[in-house]
């Protein structure tokens, strides 16, 4: 028969010892003399705790070991995969925590939780540094392991005083340390969001557009359903997202589409009011019914239409975008767009280890310099609607809830600073 993994343990007899006893994750609990009503609280007590933990080990009293940091960071994980999530799924903190939990349990696995304190959290750090990863990551990544170290002090797993202590490690600073920075995100160009446009599918085409009109962020963009835009208004449609970045703050998000957007969009809502407007599997469709219609072969020889397929792709097209899949998608047609050599996509037969990555190192340095990102998009409108219309207005079209965060998406005006001391000064 299955193992019922979400029963409940059971009250039983311990033979040898007369004792009520209760297995907990691979731990027996000795709750007292057997069938007393003692004995019969103190199993209501532990289960309890062990529910609360969500099924993970409780220490027990009675015990000479103590909760290592790989079993904190199990526990942990159970907590994250649980409370990380939107519309049904896991979110993309889970796998931060992972990445960050993964360099300490490189360097401390077996290591007894309680022992953790600043030095081993700056050795992690340091790790981190010498791994090439850039400060303001780290800076996210020690803060989301001392995270770890207060869930497991209120889940009584960890001494109180080893969280207090790791808080007062500080962050790295810019110009006080050897890890790396990183460029600030700057608006793209349209003359290069046109030039890319050539070369994407038509889905992802229209995506590209309306998120630079609306100024919406890429998931946003990549969740429109028809049946969260109200197209009753006159003017600007409002479209409120089945999810967005701050719902889980009680933050609403409503997004307003123009008339230009709207006459991009307005093709995609004659579909199913539960459906996604930009869905991978159709732009499939077009894309193969497009090279139907360029065929030259006659019908009678080569392949017929549907019959050079594989019956089970690696990863099939998909009800709706991503993040990722949007992103891709631009990178590829960035790479069409700007004529990437060659050489750098696939290296020849033979290739050594060597050559490998020297070619990776230089395809990398070639995408920074000619590949743009969706976020990017958000930037661009936001400084566009920062200089027409003011800083609070950008806050109130991006949905900032303070316009220190605008300040961060619109770029400056220099050019008006330096015409203005071009006068002045």
């Amino acid at each position: 028969m299955p193992r019922l993994t979400r029963s409940i343990p059971r009250y039983r007899k311990h033979k040898a010892s007369g004792k009520a006893v209760v297995a907990l994750s691979g731990q027996d609990f000795y709750l007292g003399p057997y069938g007393t009503k003692i004995s019969k609280l103190e199993y209501d007590r532990v289960v309890v705790e062990w529910l609360a933990r969500g099924r993970t080990p409780i220490l027990d009293e009675d015990r000479d070991g103590e909760i290592t940091i790989v079993e904190l960071i199990a526990a942990y994980r159970k907590h994250a995969e649980r409370y990380y999530r939107k519309a049904g799924r896991v979110t993309n903190e889970v796998t931060a925590i992972l990445s960050a939990a993964g360099i300490a349990k490189q360097l401390y696995a077996r290591d007894p939780a309680s022992s953790f304190g600043p030095l081993k959290l700056q050795a992690v750090q340091q790790t981190m540094i010498r791994a090439g990863w850039s400060r303001r990551h780290i800076n996210k990544q020690i803060s989301r392991i001392v995270r770890m170290f207060g869930w497991g002090v209120s889940q009584e797993l960890v001494p109180g005083a080893v969280a207090h202590a790791l808080r007062e490690v500080k962050g790295l600073h810019k110009g006080r340390t050897e890890a790396r920075e990183t460029a600030p995100v700057m608006p793209v160009e349209d003359s290069v969001v046109n030039a890319t446009l050539e070369h994407l599918p038509a889905v992802v085409a229209d995506m590209v557009r309306i998120q630079r009109l609306t100024g919406c962020r890429p998931e946003e963009v990549c969740l429109i359903r028809p049946c969260d835009i109200d197209t009753t208004t006159a003017e600007a449609w409002p479209y409120r997202p089945m999810s967005h970045k701050t719902e889980h703050k009680g933050r609403e998000r409503v997004i307003f589409i123009g008339p230009k957007a709207q006459a991009i969009l307005r093709p995609y809502l004659l579909r199913d009011k539960q459906t996604f407007c930009f869905s991978p599997a159709e732009a499939e469709r077009k894309r193969l019914a497009q090279r139907h219609e360029e065929r030259t072969t006659p019908l009678s020889c080569g392949n017929r239409p549907g019959t050079n397929r594989k019956a089970q792709r690696e990863r099939p097209a998909g009800e709706r975008y991503t993040t990722g899949s949007y992103r891709r998608a631009i990178h590829r047609a960035c790479e069409m767009a700007f004529q990437m050599p060659p050489a750098l996509r696939r290296g020849p037969k033979g290739e050594t280890l060597e050559g490998k990555a020297q070619r990776i190192k230089l395809a990398r340095e070639w995408r920074a310099k000619h590949t743009w990102h969706p976020n990017q998009l958000r930037h661009s409108a936001a400084t566009e609607i920062r200089k027409r219309f003011g800083l609070e207005a950008a806050q109130v079209t991006l949905g900032h809830a303070a316009a220190d965060v605008t300040q961060i998406y619109a770029e400056r005006d220099l050019l008006q600073a330096a015409a203005v001391m071009a006068q002045v000064g």
